[in-house]
């Protein structure tokens, strides 16, 4: 199953589907997790059109995974703001690693790496090929000061830069930061145009929302969904259409745009922003002045 076929080898959104049947850890709607979308607002309006939280709950068990244990133990190693510098102690390379290492016992990772050594973009030996993901994910660079961020942080923890939040693109860290506190739901945002049919089966959301008090106006992630998927996917599209800053996909019952930023460095580019796109998302505020 995580042999890429001639078919998915021509077609990136292809190999995306095949993603999607694999993602064996992805929780159900209504079984495993239950959120309460509430009323919509356009990116624009700034009411907060939602009183209770999005998530109602997720299931205790979720906890057991070995790649959402890990993943969690990852999300405070983090400087929030945006030209803190960033250090890492042996314990956090330690973490990394053995995220890596859980992610690459999947069979979406399997399928990942596959593909992409088959395309000629990655190499084919599992170390070198976690080598390649640390670098694109982990290793630090600018954004508003020396080594002060990465791929991970900016996309899966998210960002502070002055009185607005960037990045955070990830369902888990919405749900742990809104359980603690320290994130307001503020609604879900209404497409630009065409039918708004926005429910709480959805496992593909644009939201708003105010983290410790500093707002983004829309921000869009999966639900659900496994960490390795996320990794994963946009791995596939950083490193597969590298020349493009949107891909187009058709995944799950959803057509979408996974949209990647990369910074270049002479050991190997690394993640500047990624994250799907249902709304064509102004990624100005994404984004910083970005150097190695």
């Amino acid at each position: 199953m995580i042999e890429p076929t001639a078919a998915e080898l021509e077609n990136l959104s292809a190999a995306a589907r095949k993603l999607w049947e694999l993602d064996e850890n992805r929780l159900k709607p209504g079984t495993d997790y239950a959120i309460n979308v509430q009323d919509g607002k356009r990116h624009w309006e700034r009411q907060d059109a939602a009183r209770e939280k999005l998530f109602k709950g997720v299931k205790r068990d979720t906890w057991t995974k070995p790649t959402f244990v890990i993943f969690y133990n990852l999300l405070d190693n983090y400087e929030r703001e945006t030209g803190q510098v960033e250090t890492e102690t042996a314990q956090e390379r330690k973490e990394i690693n053995d995220f890596l290492t859980a992610c690459m016992n999947t069979k979406v990772m399997q399928y990942c790496h596959k593909y992409c050594a088959a395309r000629g973009v990655a190499p084919e030996g599992v170390a070198d090929f976690k080598k390649a993901l640390y670098q694109m994910w982990f290793s630090y660079y600018r954004r508003d000061g020396q080594n002060d961020s990465c791929g991970f942080e900016h996309v899966f923890v998210g960002e502070s830069k002055g009185d607005s939040i960037t990045g955070f693109h990830n369902w888990i860290q919405f749900f742990i930061e809104e359980g603690r506190g320290n994130v307001d739901y503020l609604g879900y945002v209404k497409p630009k145009q065409g039918r708004d049919d926005t429910d709480n089966e959805d496992r593909l959301i644009s939201v708003a929302f105010s983290w410790k008090g500093e707002e983004k106006n829309v921000s869009t992630f999966f639900v659900g969904t496994s960490p390795e998927f996320e990794l994963a996917l946009y791995t596939m599209c950083f490193l597969v259409n590298s020349d493009e800053i949107k891909t187009f996909l058709e995944i799950g019952p959803y057509d979408i745009n996974i949209v990647c930023y990369r910074i270049h460095s002479k050991y190997g580019d690394k993640v500047a922003t990624a994250y799907p796109d249902l709304l064509g998302e102004d990624p100005s505020n994404e984004l910083a002045s970005l150097t190695v």
